[in-house]
């Protein structure tokens, strides 16, 4: 089984990447000259004021050892689950207890010598001292565990959520506190990659309140989980903005979102990597579905996840979905549903849900662009408009693949254009083993020779063909509110 856990870029800005220099500064070169330990002493008071309006916002996003860890630890490190021992209550209050006695009987030593010529040199080692210790424990954490196992219980993580508290309590930093916020709940996928890329790994996709925001006061507000999102729906913002943000969200296509249970009754190997599953409903027994929506389906229990996938069927009767999965290298949800769902299977999915790629009938001109997998939604989208009324008098698929073996449902596409004279098919390899019998390139290389003057055009695929081809329609003069699409 893969890794639940995920190492991502946290790196966003200037001062997360070049923060850490500033423990070679304090935690080494005060080894040296004592005295930059005092630098410690503004730093403690500007988390604790910072801490009192924003939360462990410090520790996300100016924070010195966290630059560090996130930089240069992470890659290496073991990027384990923090035991739970390590985050609770029990440990943190010890942590800080700790910490404020060793502190304090230092400090009481120190002042011993007020007045004296080395008071300042001792006073900057106390420092200088927790500074180190610090870097090295969190170093080991995060090289055997996880890269912010520190921060779990870091004293200095604790002294800003008390101070956080304290402006809560006093009503003084509603408006500055930006948290998570879930600009649409019933766009969600459920998939968790909010709680496998974070840091302290939380889980905010089951913590969001009825002020769609992330309350958890574990939270650094470093933003990875907003950067990952599938959906595009996690911002940073203070609860007024978030709820508004959240009243002018477009529910079109989610509306009719409900929890099914159904029954795998067949499982058919497209090719080595990938599958198509049909799926029977039981409750409800009839399910209202566009070709061009995905469902999710359930992988685990603890934490709670769901996989997202593209209906790749016509809905008849409603009776039945199909979709298509693709075993995808180091895949943790594709992993799980390749080892262990079988036919007979009871499976549980949440949907209909979508509308990105649900096509518009009144356009003249349809163009769908697919790589890969991406070819999932074309394969009922084509046939339904086609043998539907609708004033689509020309559509064009353009289907591309690394190696000539890798099309699935080459031959379905050909005999639709066989049948239909206003469907063009278009396959292309980037790859190919014979050059004489494909087309060599990308489908970027066959859009840039395109007349799309009057077109609607759909992209589903992988990232780097979406950003490609998004970029080439718009130096083709095609308007933003032409375009949809949908990764992969």
């Amino acid at each position: 089984m893969n890794s639940f856990y995920i190492n991502t870029n946290r790196i966003f800005n200037s001062i997360r990447k070049f923060a850490w220099l500033f423990i070679l500064l304090v935690a080494f070169g005060g080894l040296w000259y004592p005295k930059l330990g005092l630098l410690m002493i503004p730093l403690m008071l500007a988390l604790g004021v910072q801490g009192f309006f924003k939360g462990k916002y410090w520790c996300g996003n100016l924070c010195p050892h966290g630059s560090l860890f996130d930089q240069f630890i992470m890659p290496i490190s073991r990027n384990k689950k923090i035991p739970s021992f390590l985050k609770s209550k029990v440990m943190i209050v010890l942590a800080f207890s700790w910490f404020m006695y060793m502190l304090t009987q230092r400090l009481i030593k120190v002042f011993a010598l007020f007045g004296a010529a080395p008071f300042w040199d001792r006073l900057g080692f106390i420092f200088v001292m927790n500074y180190l210790m610090v870097t090295i424990l969190g170093t080991i954490f995060a090289l055997f565990v996880s890269s912010r196992t520190w921060c779990s219980f870091c004293p200095m993580g604790t002294f800003q959520v008390l101070s956080y508290k304290l402006g809560k309590l006093m009503g003084l930093n509603k408006k500055i506190d930006k948290k998570v916020t879930v600009c649409s709940i019933e766009k969600c996928h459920t998939c968790g990659k909010c709680a496998r890329v974070c840091p302290m790994q939380l889980t905010p996709h089951l913590e969001f309140t009825e002020n769609s925001q992330f309350e958890n006061e574990m939270c650094i507000r470093c933003a990875t989980c907003v950067e990952n999102c599938p959906a595009g729906i996690l911002i940073l913002s203070n609860t007024e903005d978030g709820l508004k943000v959240v009243s002018e969200q477009d529910l079109t296509g989610y509306e009719n979102r409900q929890s099914i249970k159904a029954q795998i009754v067949s499982v058919k190997e497209l090719q080595d990597d990938i599958n198509e599953y049909i799926l029977a409903f039981k409750s409800p027994q009839k399910v209202d579905y566009q070709p061009g929506q995905f469902m999710l389906i359930k992988i685990q229990d603890k934490p709670l996840l769901f996989r997202a996938f593209t209906i790749a069927s016509n809905n008849i009767d409603g009776k039945t979905v199909k979709i298509i999965i693709k075993r995808e290298p180091g895949g943790y949800g594709s992993e799980i549903i390749f080892n262990r769902f079988k036919e007979g299977d009871m499976v549980e999915l949440e949907g209909p849900m979508g509308n990105e790629l649900i096509v518009d009938k009144t356009a003249q001109k349809v163009l769908f662009v697919a790589n890969g997998i991406g070819i999932t939604p074309f394969i009922p989208l084509t046939k339904d408009l086609l043998t539907t009324t609708n004033n689509i008098k020309e559509i064009t698929l353009i289907y591309g693949v690394r190696y000539e073996d890798q099309f699935i449902y080459d031959n379905y596409f050909k005999e639709l254009e066989a049948e239909h004279n206003k469907f063009r098919y278009i396959k292309v390899v980037s790859r190919p083993h014979n050059e004489a019998e494909h087309k060599k390139g990308y489908v970027t290389n066959i859009i840039r020779e395109m007349d799309l003057i009057g077109y609607k055009v759909y992209i589903c695929g992988t990232k780097a063909m979406t950003l490609d081809t998004l970029q080439l329609l718009r130096d083709k003069g095609v308007e933003e509110e032409d375009v949809f699409h949908e990764a992969v």
